[in-house]
C-alpha cells in the first residue's frame, strides 16, 4: 500500500503546484475553458497517464468548467501518486 504523506509534506507538495489547492484529504485543480468542446478535449488528455500509472481523477464537468481531485483512495488520503499524477496533469496543453 502507498504510504500517505505528513502535512509537512502534503504543505511542500501544494507550494509547487501553482494550480492546485489542497482540499481536506484532496488535491483540486479547476480549469476553464472556451467551451464545452474544448473541456471535453482536456478530459480526453487526462486518459492517457492515468491509465499508465493505474492512478484516476475523480472528474466533474460543468460545461466549460472541469474540476479534477486526486487522492489515493486506498490509503485513505494524500500520497507521493497525487501529486506525481498532479505534475502530469498541469504538463498537459
Amino acid at each position: 500500500m502507498t504510504q500517505l504523506l505528513s502535512a509537512e509534506e502534503i504543505n511542500q507538495g501544494a507550494s509547487q503546484l501553482s494550480d492546485w489547492k489542497v482540499e481536506g484529504q484532496k488535491l483540486e485543480c479547476v480549469k476553464i475553458f472556451k467551451d464545452f468542446v474544448q473541456a471535453i478535449d482536456f478530459v480526453n488528455k487526462l486518459v492517457e497517464p492515468a491509465e499508465a500509472s493505474q492512478h484516476h481523477p475523480d472528474i466533474e464537468i460543468s460545461y466549460n468548467k472541469v474540476i479534477v481531485s486526486l487522492t489515493t483512495h486506498d490509503a485513505g488520503g494524500l500520497t507521493e501518486k497525487d501529486f506525481s499524477m498532479a505534475r502530469e496533469i498541469s504538463a498537459l496543453n
